[in-house]
């Protein structure tokens, strides 16, 4: 078997867990590095977790703007799907805020919380970041 091969990442998997919508200057970063390694045909994997969910009600993303960035939040979010991004929302999350899964904007089609993103944090091949 080839080392190169060894060491390619099988995917990246981002847990968005300080992302909240009252820090808007820290929410288009995660989405940047998603899309960025989804156009590199990376799979791709967001967790929102904890208040990040509240980014998956439709309206609030598209509402914030980074300081000084053109793009909104949702803009962002939209662009990092359309290479390929999954988005997965926490059920316990959810319910901790109320929010109905069928009524989520439609980029975020899965659900899925820390059983998920450790099994990945625990497979060597995946790679992950928190932000």
């Amino acid at each position: 078997m080839n080392a190169a091969a060894d060491s390619t990442a099988a995917g990246i998997a981002i847990l968005l867990w300080a992302s909240e919508p009252e820090a808007p200057h820290r929410l288009a970063t995660p989405f940047f590095h998603a899309a960025a390694a989804a156009a590199l045909d990376m799979p791709v994997e967001i967790y929102f977790t904890a208040r990040s969910v509240l980014l998956l009600q439709p309206g609030v993303a598209a509402s914030l703007r980074p300081s000084g960035h053109p793009k909104t939040v949702y803009d962002a979010m939209q662009e990092a799907a359309s290479h390929g991004a999954v988005f997965f929302a926490c059920s316990d999350a959810l319910q901790a805020h109320g929010l109905s899964a069928a009524t989520l904007v439609p980029e975020c089609t899965r659900r899925g919380g820390a059983v998920q993103f450790m099994a990945r944090a625990s497979d060597l091949r995946w790679r992950t970041l928190v932000f």
